[in-house]
């Protein structure tokens, strides 16, 4: 069934946004576009966050800590055992061992990123330039389950992702590709020219990781022509490409590590690009990024994490197009998905990934929690940990992966609605939440509710809420 042009801007707002804090506006359109032209849309402003370089100094110090107190107890347990021998207890822990800990210094870090993150969801406007946000740090993602990343994910974010998702392409292909945390989450900072100076004296070789998921992931994408060769050959570019030692002054930060740079000559997808340390790889990148096979693969991925699983081809066309017309202008490109009739035309039909929704509960409610513990903990039970992928390639843009997660979906709306529900009219959260986009049969159906807080949950599990 068709939808009315009021109901049809609620589905633009919620589909490219986040649920509207106050009803939704005149000129969606507008909206979106002068969320784009907002300077501190999609930023973080907390001076209390660590860059990426001071994060992994605090991360080394206290891994150096630790292991120097478990050195220190294993000397003093072995010496108390060398004078008590007949007493064995010794080597058991002690009641306290079983106690809750605090967490370490990099679930700390993480943690306080994460919060800046949710604050920031919460808090937007519209949510246009915030989910761009997220769309770019899947696209370019880094996990936090390898080991060195977790203090550096949130920095990456703030640092490689959000300064750039308004400018061009190639800017923030270079940022992210020189982040510390993208270098150790895909081992390039102990890639090692096997021509070079380390290389000859060490016997290592390159790591091919970084450049295989630039070319097939970041850039122009599987079967767009490069061959094994190429990824070999680039792979030897952007040898070097390191990070300062966390235990010097300038420790976690990026550095190009001539002495493991492979000298020479590189050919990558036909052009040869001569050795020139740094530029060398800088000249790749910016090529990459003006190939049309990567002006193509971006659109598709944009078309379908916005709109739907199965993109109109005309609009994955025009934003090709307008990439490519631009040089990478994400901002035009960005103008042009909120603006193309396209992008409207198409009827609510994309299930809400697990943050989206959990971001648009807490949003219908007006709540801002506290402690983001739980919130990570939902976002961990609906299969969607926050910065942990299960691969390179992100957590999946399509609506049939989440489907099996909708009846945990359902326990955390009880949860939410329990806790709030007897303080909160329905009637409210159903116009802010869905506004015109509300069924009748939702509104049966929430008519019939026993009380406040199963009519509040019944509404975050409504169909029209679970998809845009």
């Amino acid at each position: 069934m068709a939808l009315d042009s009021r109901a049809q801007a609620a589905v633009a707002l919620n589909r490219f946004g986040f649920t509207p804090k106050a009803g939704v506006p005149t000129d969606p359109r507008a909206a979106l576009v002068s969320d784009l032209a907002n300077p501190s849309a999609g930023q973080i402003a907390n001076k209390d966050l660590l860059s990426v370089g001071e994060a992994a100094r605090a991360a080394f110090a206290f891994r150096q800590e630790r292991k120097a107190k478990q050195l220190e107890k294993a000397v003093s347990t072995q010496a108390d055992m060398a004078r008590n021998p007949s007493k064995t207890d010794m080597a058991k822990p002690d009641a306290k061992s079983g106690a809750a800990q605090a967490p370490g210094v990099p679930q700390q870090i993480y943690l306080r990123e994460a919060k800046a993150r949710l604050d920031a969801a919460l808090s937007a406007e519209t949510g246009f330039v915030e989910k761009l946000v997220w769309f770019w740090s899947n696209h370019f993602c880094v996990s936090a389950d390898k080991g060195p990343v977790r203090a550096l994910c949130g920095a990456f974010e703030r640092e490689a992702i959000r300064p750039h998702v308004r400018g061009k392409f190639a800017d923030l292909l270079l940022a992210v590709e020189t982040h510390p945390a993208m270098l150790l989450y895909l081992d390039n900072a102990q890639s090692i020219g096997p021509n070079s100076f380390a290389g000859q004296r060490r016997g290592k070789g390159i790591n091919e990781n970084l450049a295989r998921e630039i070319m097939e992931l970041h850039t122009v994408g599987v079967r767009s022509g490069y061959s094994q060769a190429d990824v070999t050959n680039f792979a030897k570019v952007i040898t070097g490409w390191s990070i300062v030692p966390p235990r010097l002054e300038r420790g976690g930060e990026f550095m190009f590590n001539d002495r493991l740079h492979e000298p020479g000559t590189e050919r990558i997808m036909g052009q040869d690009y001569g050795d020139g340390g740094f530029e060398q790889g800088r000249a790749v990148l910016l090529a990459l990024a003006r190939r049309p096979a990567t002006a193509k693969h971006v659109a598709v991925k944009l078309a379908r994490h916005f709109v739907a699983d199965e993109p109109p081809s005309a609009l994955v066309e025009k934003l090709a197009k307008r990439f490519h017309d631009t040089d990478g202008d994400l901002m035009e490109v960005s103008k042009t998905l909120v603006t193309a009739s396209e992008a409207w035309d198409v009827p609510p039909s994309k299930i809400r990934r697990p943050s989206e929704w959990l971001v648009n509960s807490l949003r219908a409610l007006n709540l801002t929690p506290p402690d983001v513990r739980p919130f990570l903990q939902a976002q961990n039970l609906l299969g969607e940990p926050l910065w942990r992928p299960p691969a390179p390639n992100g957590f999946s843009d399509d609506s049939a992966p989440w489907m099996d997660g909708l009846a945990q979906r359902l326990d955390i709306a009880n949860n939410l609605s329990r806790r709030v529900g007897e303080f909160i009219d329905p009637d409210m959260v159903a116009d802010r939440a869905l506004g015109p986009l509300l069924s009748k049969e939702t509104k049966q159906t929430v008519a019939l509710a026993e009380s406040r807080p199963q009519a509040i949950a019944l509404l975050l599990m409504a169909p029209e809420f679970q998809r845009r």
